[in-house]
């Protein structure tokens, strides 16, 4: 397929049907504020459906408006903030990445991506979309609904696609001049595809199927930290109301939360970090 044909079907369609979300509305915003919102949007993004992430999103950024003002907030208020999001780790990473920003840059979020990378829960993936989203930077990147549109389109016949034969196709197509909104196009058009169709990125040799969350790790861990957040408990205390989940589990789990600097355990107590 031609490129110019490719990009007319992605623009046509995102020209009618884009979608409305709170982290693209940022155009009347200074550079310093849209780079945060983007950094805060990706981080809730990973691993979360854009439709969950909405309220929580907003909520966040209403009670945290600049870079500053969650660097210098106490970490149990960001983490009760973050609650209904899952995968709480992402609250530390975030609150760690704000407050190295205001320590090495000023405030500022870095342009460029290997400084990027060097901050907490940031991969070459969000390193890249702060690149195309916050500062409209020429950036390759790859997420579930690029690799659907790509897969659809040019490997339309092939199973087990690699990441590496899509990122050339992804370069060669990229519109340097209009890379924020060109990626948009692409994760709207994506999305689509994967409620009209069987999911196309399900033919990546990347593809993984989430495992439940019922009954999983996740879900303890996820009571745990919503207990925690509400007070503090004595070990023993825990255990007892959440001993529906078995107390070697939850011990297991606290610890775990523990390590990753989510919760802290001492002296027979545990707490939010």
């Amino acid at each position: 397929m031609k490129v110019n044909v490719f990009r007319k079907d992605i623009r046509d369609y995102y020209l009618e049907h884009k979608r409305a979300f709170p982290w693209r509305a940022t155009g009347s915003l200074s550079s310093k504020t849209r780079a945060y919102r983007v950094l805060v949007s990706e981080i809730m993004l990973q691993q979360t459906q854009a439709e969950r992430v909405i309220p929580k999103y907003q909520m966040f950024v209403k009670r945290f408006p600049t870079i500053m003002s969650l660097a210098n907030a106490e970490f149990q208020e960001v983490l009760a903030q973050w609650q209904g999001l899952g995968y709480n780790r992402r609250a530390r990473m975030l609150h760690n990445a704000a407050r190295q920003i205001m320590k090495e840059h000023q405030g500022e979020i870095p342009k460029d991506e290997k400084t990027l990378t060097h901050l907490p829960g940031i991969g070459p993936y969000t390193a890249g979309a702060i690149r195309a989203f916050a500062y409209n930077l020429p950036a390759i990147i790859i997420e579930t609904n690029i690799r659907s549109v790509f897969i659809h389109f040019f490997f339309s016949r092939t199973a087990q696609v690699k990441d590496s034969d899509i990122i050339p196709l992804i370069e060669k197509t990229l519109d340097r001049k209009n890379v924020a909104e060109w990626y948009s196009a692409l994760m709207d058009y994506g999305s689509m595809l994967k409620k009209k169709e069987k999911n196309p990125s399900r033919r990546s040799s990347h593809y993984k199927k989430q495992s439940p969350f019922k009954n999983s790790n996740r879900e303890v861990r996820g009571v745990i930290v919503r207990t925690l957040v509400e007070k503090k408990y004595s070990i023993s205390a825990l255990t007892q109301r959440l001993k529906l989940y078995g107390k070697k589990r939850v011990l297991e789990q606290l610890h775990a939360l523990s390590r990753e600097e989510i919760v802290t355990v001492k002296r027979g107590f545990a707490s939010v970090a």
